[in-house]
Protein backbone atom coordinates (compact mmCIF):
# COMPACT_ATOMS: atom_id res chain seq x y z
CA UNK A 1 0.00 0.00 0.00
CA UNK A 2 2.74 2.44 1.00
CA UNK A 3 4.90 1.44 -1.95
CA UNK A 4 2.03 2.06 -4.34
CA UNK A 5 1.47 5.50 -2.79
CA UNK A 6 5.17 6.32 -2.98
CA UNK A 7 5.31 5.43 -6.65
CA UNK A 8 2.23 7.55 -7.38
CA UNK A 9 3.75 10.45 -5.44
CA UNK A 10 6.95 10.14 -7.46
CA UNK A 11 5.01 10.57 -10.69
CA UNK A 12 4.68 6.96 -11.73
CA UNK A 13 1.53 6.11 -13.64
CA UNK A 14 -1.10 3.99 -11.96
CA UNK A 15 -0.62 1.17 -14.50
CA UNK A 16 3.15 1.04 -13.85
CA UNK A 17 2.71 1.27 -10.07
CA UNK A 18 0.25 -1.60 -10.14
CA UNK A 19 2.63 -3.76 -12.20
CA UNK A 20 5.58 -3.07 -9.90
CA UNK A 21 3.70 -3.66 -6.65
CA UNK A 22 1.42 -6.44 -7.86
CA UNK A 23 -1.65 -4.52 -6.68
CA UNK A 24 -4.80 -3.88 -8.67
CA UNK A 25 -5.41 -0.32 -9.81
CA UNK A 26 -9.14 -0.78 -9.25
CA UNK A 27 -8.53 -1.87 -5.66
CA UNK A 28 -6.17 1.02 -4.96
CA UNK A 29 -8.60 3.53 -6.47
CA UNK A 30 -11.46 2.13 -4.35
CA UNK A 31 -9.37 2.28 -1.19
CA UNK A 32 -8.30 5.83 -2.00
CA UNK A 33 -11.96 6.89 -2.12
CA UNK A 34 -12.84 5.35 1.27
CA UNK A 35 -12.15 6.82 4.71
CA UNK A 36 -9.91 3.84 5.61
CA UNK A 37 -7.38 4.73 2.91
CA UNK A 38 -4.02 5.90 4.14
CA UNK A 39 -3.32 9.59 4.34
CA UNK A 40 -0.27 9.13 2.15
CA UNK A 41 -2.27 7.60 -0.71
CA UNK A 42 -5.02 10.20 -0.44
CA UNK A 43 -2.50 13.01 -0.46
CA UNK A 44 -0.71 11.50 -3.43
CA UNK A 45 -3.87 11.15 -5.47
CA UNK A 46 -5.00 14.66 -4.54
CA UNK A 47 -1.61 16.05 -5.56
CA UNK A 48 -1.85 14.29 -8.93
CA UNK A 49 -5.22 15.94 -9.51
CA UNK A 50 -3.82 19.36 -8.57
CA UNK A 51 -0.78 18.86 -10.77
CA UNK A 52 -2.82 17.66 -13.75
CA UNK A 53 -1.65 19.53 -16.81
CA UNK A 54 -4.35 21.33 -18.81
CA UNK A 55 -4.67 19.92 -22.36
CA UNK A 56 -2.73 21.93 -24.90
CA UNK A 57 -5.67 21.89 -27.34
CA UNK A 58 -8.14 23.41 -24.89
CA UNK A 59 -9.84 26.59 -26.14
CA UNK A 60 -9.16 29.67 -24.09
CA UNK A 61 -11.92 31.91 -22.78
CA UNK A 62 -11.82 34.25 -25.79
CA UNK A 63 -12.13 31.35 -28.22
CA UNK A 64 -14.96 29.78 -26.22
CA UNK A 65 -16.79 33.11 -26.19
CA UNK A 66 -16.51 33.24 -29.98
CA UNK A 67 -17.94 29.73 -30.30
CA UNK A 68 -21.02 30.94 -28.41
CA UNK A 69 -21.28 34.36 -30.09
CA UNK A 70 -20.94 33.32 -33.73
CA UNK A 71 -23.88 30.82 -33.85
CA UNK A 72 -26.04 33.40 -32.04
CA UNK A 73 -25.23 36.18 -34.48
CA UNK A 74 -27.91 37.46 -36.85
CA UNK A 75 -26.18 35.68 -39.70
CA UNK A 76 -26.28 32.23 -38.16
CA UNK A 77 -29.28 32.44 -35.83
CA UNK A 78 -31.23 30.06 -38.10
CA UNK A 79 -28.32 27.67 -38.74
CA UNK A 80 -27.26 24.51 -36.94
CA UNK A 81 -23.70 24.13 -35.61
CA UNK A 82 -22.97 21.84 -38.55
CA UNK A 83 -24.06 24.55 -41.00
CA UNK A 84 -22.02 27.18 -39.13
CA UNK A 85 -18.95 24.94 -39.23
CA UNK A 86 -19.26 24.26 -42.97
CA UNK A 87 -19.92 27.92 -43.87
CA UNK A 88 -16.98 29.27 -41.88
CA UNK A 89 -14.68 26.54 -43.16
CA UNK A 90 -15.55 27.50 -46.73
CA UNK A 91 -14.67 31.11 -45.90
CA UNK A 92 -11.28 30.15 -44.53
CA UNK A 93 -12.15 30.44 -40.84
CA UNK A 94 -11.93 27.67 -38.26
CA UNK A 95 -13.40 28.04 -34.79
CA UNK A 96 -13.39 24.45 -33.54
CA UNK A 97 -14.70 21.02 -34.42
CA UNK A 98 -18.43 20.36 -34.73
CA UNK A 99 -18.48 18.23 -31.56
CA UNK A 100 -16.65 20.96 -29.61
CA UNK A 101 -19.12 23.55 -30.84
CA UNK A 102 -22.02 21.39 -29.69
CA UNK A 103 -20.36 20.79 -26.32
CA UNK A 104 -19.66 24.48 -25.64
CA UNK A 105 -23.12 25.50 -26.78
CA UNK A 106 -24.57 22.80 -24.53
CA UNK A 107 -22.63 24.11 -21.54
CA UNK A 108 -24.22 27.50 -22.20
CA UNK A 109 -27.70 26.00 -22.71
CA UNK A 110 -27.68 26.96 -26.37
CA UNK A 111 -28.39 23.57 -27.94
CA UNK A 112 -31.96 24.50 -28.75
CA UNK A 113 -33.92 26.81 -31.02
CA UNK A 114 -31.96 30.06 -31.16
CA UNK A 115 -34.31 31.59 -33.72
CA UNK A 116 -36.86 34.23 -32.92
CA UNK A 117 -39.82 31.95 -33.47
CA UNK A 118 -43.23 33.32 -34.35
CA UNK A 119 -45.85 32.95 -31.67
CA UNK A 120 -49.40 32.04 -32.60
CA UNK A 121 -52.52 32.89 -30.72
CA UNK A 122 -53.58 29.92 -28.66
CA UNK A 123 -56.99 28.58 -29.65
CA UNK A 124 -59.47 27.92 -26.87
CA UNK A 125 -60.53 24.32 -26.39
CA UNK A 126 -64.23 23.96 -27.22
CA UNK A 127 -66.09 22.58 -24.18
CA UNK A 128 -69.71 21.75 -24.98
CA UNK A 129 -72.22 19.89 -22.83
CA UNK A 130 -75.74 18.78 -23.76
CA UNK A 131 -78.20 17.33 -21.24
CA UNK A 132 -81.11 16.96 -23.65
CA UNK A 133 -81.83 16.86 -27.39
CA UNK A 134 -81.88 20.05 -29.49
CA UNK A 135 -79.19 21.74 -27.39
CA UNK A 136 -75.97 21.11 -29.33
CA UNK A 137 -75.74 20.14 -32.98
CA UNK A 138 -72.47 19.24 -34.69
CA UNK A 139 -71.95 18.95 -38.42
CA UNK A 140 -69.31 18.11 -40.98
CA UNK A 141 -68.84 17.21 -44.63
CA UNK A 142 -67.39 13.95 -45.94
CA UNK A 143 -66.40 12.91 -49.44
CA UNK A 144 -68.18 10.09 -51.29
CA UNK A 145 -66.32 8.55 -54.23
CA UNK A 146 -68.18 9.01 -57.54
CA UNK A 147 -68.31 6.83 -60.65
CA UNK A 148 -64.89 7.89 -62.00
CA UNK A 149 -61.47 8.63 -60.59
CA UNK A 150 -61.37 12.17 -59.20
CA UNK A 151 -65.15 12.51 -59.01
CA UNK A 152 -66.53 13.00 -55.51
CA UNK A 153 -69.80 14.00 -53.92
CA UNK A 154 -70.07 15.94 -50.68
CA UNK A 155 -72.32 14.65 -47.89
CA UNK A 156 -73.38 17.31 -45.38
CA UNK A 157 -74.37 15.65 -42.10
CA UNK A 158 -75.68 17.30 -38.90
CA UNK A 159 -75.97 15.35 -35.63
CA UNK A 160 -77.58 16.03 -32.26
CA UNK A 161 -74.79 15.12 -29.83
CA UNK A 162 -77.09 14.09 -26.97
CA UNK A 163 -79.34 11.69 -28.89
CA UNK A 164 -76.88 10.90 -31.72
CA UNK A 165 -79.84 11.50 -34.02
CA UNK A 166 -79.00 12.55 -37.58
CA UNK A 167 -81.11 15.67 -37.83
CA UNK A 168 -80.11 16.49 -41.38
CA UNK A 169 -78.21 15.08 -44.36
CA UNK A 170 -77.73 16.57 -47.82
CA UNK A 171 -75.61 15.27 -50.68
CA UNK A 172 -74.34 17.67 -53.34
CA UNK A 173 -71.88 17.63 -56.21
CA UNK A 174 -69.70 20.25 -54.54
CA UNK A 175 -69.09 22.03 -51.25
CA UNK A 176 -70.14 25.61 -50.56
CA UNK A 177 -71.34 27.90 -47.81
CA UNK A 178 -74.77 28.57 -49.36
CA UNK A 179 -75.49 24.82 -49.56
CA UNK A 180 -74.53 24.43 -45.89
CA UNK A 181 -76.85 27.32 -45.02
CA UNK A 182 -79.66 25.67 -46.97
CA UNK A 183 -79.25 22.44 -44.98
CA UNK A 184 -79.26 24.32 -41.66
CA UNK A 185 -82.40 26.26 -42.52
CA UNK A 186 -84.18 23.01 -43.35
CA UNK A 187 -82.95 21.30 -40.15
CA UNK A 188 -83.90 24.22 -37.92
CA UNK A 189 -87.37 24.44 -39.47
CA UNK A 190 -88.06 20.75 -38.75
CA UNK A 191 -86.05 19.98 -35.61
CA UNK A 192 -85.98 23.37 -33.92
CA UNK A 193 -83.19 25.86 -33.35
CA UNK A 194 -80.39 24.56 -31.10
CA UNK A 195 -78.38 26.56 -28.60
CA UNK A 196 -74.98 25.73 -30.16
CA UNK A 197 -73.80 24.56 -33.57
CA UNK A 198 -70.31 23.05 -33.64
CA UNK A 199 -68.13 22.35 -36.67
CA UNK A 200 -64.52 22.19 -37.72
CA UNK A 201 -62.75 24.96 -39.63
CA UNK A 202 -63.48 23.97 -43.22
CA UNK A 203 -64.23 26.60 -45.82
CA UNK A 204 -67.97 25.98 -45.72
CA UNK A 205 -68.04 26.05 -41.91
CA UNK A 206 -66.27 29.41 -41.72
CA UNK A 207 -67.83 30.97 -44.80
CA UNK A 208 -69.74 34.21 -44.41
CA UNK A 209 -73.19 32.73 -45.02
CA UNK A 210 -73.17 30.22 -42.15
CA UNK A 211 -72.05 32.59 -39.35
CA UNK A 212 -74.57 35.20 -40.55
CA UNK A 213 -77.40 32.67 -40.34
CA UNK A 214 -76.38 31.55 -36.85
CA UNK A 215 -76.02 35.15 -35.68
CA UNK A 216 -79.49 36.05 -37.01
CA UNK A 217 -80.97 33.08 -35.10
CA UNK A 218 -78.94 33.85 -31.94
CA UNK A 219 -77.23 30.47 -32.12
CA UNK A 220 -73.76 30.20 -30.62
CA UNK A 221 -71.22 28.97 -33.16
CA UNK A 222 -68.35 26.76 -32.04
CA UNK A 223 -65.31 25.56 -33.98
CA UNK A 224 -62.71 22.87 -33.49
CA UNK A 225 -59.10 23.81 -32.94
CA UNK A 226 -56.99 23.75 -36.11
CA UNK A 227 -55.86 20.22 -37.02
CA UNK A 228 -57.57 18.63 -33.97
CA UNK A 229 -60.02 16.00 -35.19
CA UNK A 230 -60.90 15.01 -31.61
CA UNK A 231 -62.80 18.29 -31.26
CA UNK A 232 -65.50 16.94 -33.57
CA UNK A 233 -65.79 13.30 -32.43
CA UNK A 234 -69.46 12.71 -33.19
CA UNK A 235 -69.15 13.51 -36.89
CA UNK A 236 -65.87 11.62 -37.28
CA UNK A 237 -67.26 8.54 -35.51
CA UNK A 238 -70.45 8.57 -37.57
CA UNK A 239 -68.54 8.82 -40.84
CA UNK A 240 -66.48 5.78 -39.80
CA UNK A 241 -69.63 3.86 -38.82
CA UNK A 242 -71.07 4.54 -42.27
CA UNK A 243 -67.96 3.92 -44.35
CA UNK A 244 -67.07 0.67 -42.56
CA UNK A 245 -70.58 -0.72 -42.89
CA UNK A 246 -70.86 -3.78 -45.18
CA UNK A 247 -73.44 -2.01 -47.34
CA UNK A 248 -71.23 1.01 -48.06
CA UNK A 249 -70.28 0.89 -51.77
CA UNK A 250 -66.77 1.43 -53.05
CA UNK A 251 -68.08 4.01 -55.48
CA UNK A 252 -71.41 5.63 -56.18
CA UNK A 253 -72.74 5.42 -59.72
CA UNK A 254 -74.37 8.84 -59.66
CA UNK A 255 -75.42 11.70 -57.43
CA UNK A 256 -78.89 10.15 -57.17
CA UNK A 257 -77.35 6.85 -56.07
CA UNK A 258 -75.40 8.63 -53.31
CA UNK A 259 -78.51 10.49 -52.11
CA UNK A 260 -80.61 7.32 -52.07
CA UNK A 261 -77.95 5.42 -50.09
CA UNK A 262 -77.54 8.22 -47.53
CA UNK A 263 -81.30 8.50 -47.01
CA UNK A 264 -81.66 4.75 -46.43
CA UNK A 265 -78.61 4.49 -44.18
CA UNK A 266 -79.67 7.45 -42.04
CA UNK A 267 -83.17 5.95 -41.70
CA UNK A 268 -81.65 2.68 -40.45
CA UNK A 269 -79.22 4.43 -38.15
CA UNK A 270 -81.82 6.70 -36.56
CA UNK A 271 -84.55 4.12 -36.06
CA UNK A 272 -82.91 0.65 -35.94
CA UNK A 273 -79.34 1.07 -34.71
CA UNK A 274 -79.00 0.46 -30.95
CA UNK A 275 -76.25 2.87 -29.95
CA UNK A 276 -73.89 1.85 -27.13
CA UNK A 277 -73.35 5.50 -26.18
CA UNK A 278 -77.02 6.04 -25.29
CA UNK A 279 -77.88 2.90 -23.34
CA UNK A 280 -78.46 0.75 -26.45
CA UNK A 281 -81.43 2.90 -27.39
CA UNK A 282 -81.97 4.01 -30.95
CA UNK A 283 -81.18 7.68 -31.62
CA UNK A 284 -84.83 8.28 -32.53
CA UNK A 285 -86.06 6.92 -29.18
CA UNK A 286 -83.79 9.31 -27.29
CA UNK A 287 -84.38 12.27 -29.56
CA UNK A 288 -88.18 12.04 -29.39
CA UNK A 289 -88.41 11.09 -25.69
CA UNK A 290 -89.33 7.40 -26.01
CA UNK A 291 -86.28 6.13 -24.11
CA UNK A 292 -87.96 6.07 -20.64
CA UNK A 293 -90.77 3.89 -21.99
CA UNK A 294 -88.29 1.51 -23.61
CA UNK A 295 -86.20 1.43 -20.42
CA UNK A 296 -89.26 0.51 -18.33
CA UNK A 297 -90.13 -2.32 -20.72
CA UNK A 298 -86.57 -3.61 -20.55
CA UNK A 299 -86.67 -3.50 -16.76
CA UNK A 300 -89.89 -5.52 -16.68
CA UNK A 301 -88.40 -8.06 -19.06
CA UNK A 302 -85.29 -8.48 -16.91
CA UNK A 303 -87.41 -8.80 -13.75
CA UNK A 304 -89.49 -11.53 -15.32
CA UNK A 305 -86.32 -13.30 -16.48
CA UNK A 306 -84.97 -13.24 -12.89
CA UNK A 307 -88.11 -14.94 -11.66
CA UNK A 308 -88.13 -17.50 -14.45
CA UNK A 309 -84.42 -18.35 -14.39
CA UNK A 310 -82.98 -17.03 -11.08
CA UNK A 311 -79.85 -19.17 -11.44
CA UNK A 312 -78.74 -17.02 -14.33
CA UNK A 313 -78.65 -13.89 -12.16
CA UNK A 314 -76.59 -13.05 -9.09
CA UNK A 315 -79.67 -12.21 -7.02
CA UNK A 316 -83.12 -10.71 -6.92
CA UNK A 317 -81.65 -7.22 -6.80
CA UNK A 318 -79.18 -7.85 -9.58
CA UNK A 319 -78.83 -4.48 -11.36
CA UNK A 320 -79.40 -4.09 -15.04
CA UNK A 321 -76.32 -4.24 -17.26
CA UNK A 322 -74.39 -0.98 -17.15
CA UNK A 323 -74.48 -0.70 -20.91
CA UNK A 324 -78.25 -0.05 -20.65
CA UNK A 325 -77.74 3.11 -18.58
CA UNK A 326 -78.43 6.43 -20.26
CA UNK A 327 -75.66 9.00 -19.69
CA UNK A 328 -76.69 12.18 -17.90
CA UNK A 329 -74.96 14.35 -20.47
CA UNK A 330 -73.10 14.29 -23.76
CA UNK A 331 -70.06 16.46 -24.25
CA UNK A 332 -67.28 17.57 -26.52
CA UNK A 333 -64.11 17.96 -24.44
CA UNK A 334 -65.70 17.40 -21.05
CA UNK A 335 -65.10 20.46 -18.84
CA UNK A 336 -62.79 19.63 -15.94
CA UNK A 337 -65.01 21.37 -13.41
CA UNK A 338 -67.93 19.16 -14.29
CA UNK A 339 -68.22 16.16 -11.94
CA UNK A 340 -69.72 13.70 -14.39
CA UNK A 341 -69.11 10.06 -15.14
CA UNK A 342 -66.75 9.98 -18.13
CA UNK A 343 -68.29 8.43 -21.23
CA UNK A 344 -67.15 7.89 -24.76
CA UNK A 345 -69.06 10.48 -26.80
CA UNK A 346 -68.29 8.85 -30.11
CA UNK A 347 -68.89 5.20 -29.20
CA UNK A 348 -71.07 3.60 -31.80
Amino acid sequence: MTAFADLIAAGTTGRTAARLTGLSRVTMSRRASTPVASDELCDAVAQRVRDRVEPVNRLDEVERAAVVAVPNSDRFVDATPTQVYATLLGEGRYLCSISTMYRILGENKQVKERRRLATHRSTAIPELVATAPQQVYTWDITKLAGPAHGVYYDAYVMIDIYSHYIVGVHVHAHESGPLAKEMMQEVFAIQGIPQVVHADRGTSMTSKTVPELLADLHVTKSHSRPHVSNDNPYSEAWFKTMKYAPVFPTRFGSLQHARKFMAEFVEWYNHAHHHSGIGLHTPADVHYGHAPTVAALRSDTLAQARQTTPARFSGANDPAPKILEMPEAAWINQPEQEDREPTNPAAA
